[in-house]
């Protein structure tokens, strides 16, 4: 899968990503990463990317022109597939959008600044808009590296074991389960006995027990459907 990422700081992406399984999975060519700076497209003497609002008001908001030039140039070059715009009035990210997102072959994330971006770039090229959260963060991003992430891990071939990602708070609708390793301090103790009885019919059952208890006490209204992570 490709992700192009459009971005004031490339190198804060490229770098954030670079770790982990999602970084492997790019060094190996499971996962693509394309960081463009609209400032390459900015067309003006000083690369400027943004400029003040129409009507007033604090702040700066990020130029059409640029962006725009970015999107085209994509277009000639490579996969541009579906723009998503990172953005506080997007619809807030969950399991099932991630699943869905990730069936794609290619995302374009556009990384906002300032103020925001020109509406008019919005209106144009972007298919839907996402945020990870009711709150504000100084830019997209961190937003895009979680997004990334989230889709990413979801493509085969990123993670070692397959399974891994279908045993994910959230994948059936219901929290995580509590796991337990070998500790040299505390040996066994604490760790439930029906995990270390080698019983996987009965160690399946319990696990299925505390994913539904633990989203019953900590995320109930899962099990209520009132929320979108379902």
């Amino acid at each position: 899968m490709r992700f192009n990422v459009i971005t004031l700081f490339p190198d804060m992406v490229a770098e954030a990503l670079s770790y982990g399984v999602i970084g492997k999975a790019i060094e190996k060519g499971v996962l693509a990463l394309n960081c463009i700076n609209p400032r390459d497209f900015a067309g003006n003497k000083h690369n400027r990317v943004d400029d003040k609002p129409f009507g007033g008001g604090p702040g700066m908001v990020m130029m059409y022109d640029p962006l725009h030039r970015v999107i085209e140039s994509l277009k000639q070059q490579a996969d541009v597939g579906e723009v998503v715009f990172l953005s506080p009035q997007g619809k807030q990210l969950n399991q099932s959008l991630c699943n869905e997102l990730a069936t794609m072959k290619c995302l374009t994330l556009v990384c906002g600044r300032y103020e925001g971006v020109d509406q008019r770039f919005v209106d144009e090229h972007v298919d839907q808009e996402i945020s990870i959260g009711d709150y504000v963060i100084s830019g997209g991003e961190a937003a895009a590296c979680v997004v990334v992430d989230a889709i990413g891990r979801q493509i085969k071939g990123v993670l070692g074991d397959g399974e891994s990602a279908m045993n994910d708070s959230f994948m059936n609708g219901l929290l995580g389960v509590p796991q337990y390793t070998r500790s040299d301090l505390l040996g066994q103790s604490g760790v439930p006995e029906v995990l270390l009885s080698g019983h996987h019919q009965a160690i399946s059952a319990w696990r299925e027990k505390q994913a539904t208890t633990l989203t019953e006490l900590k995320r109930p209204d899962l099990l209520a459907g009132t929320s979108e992570s379902k």
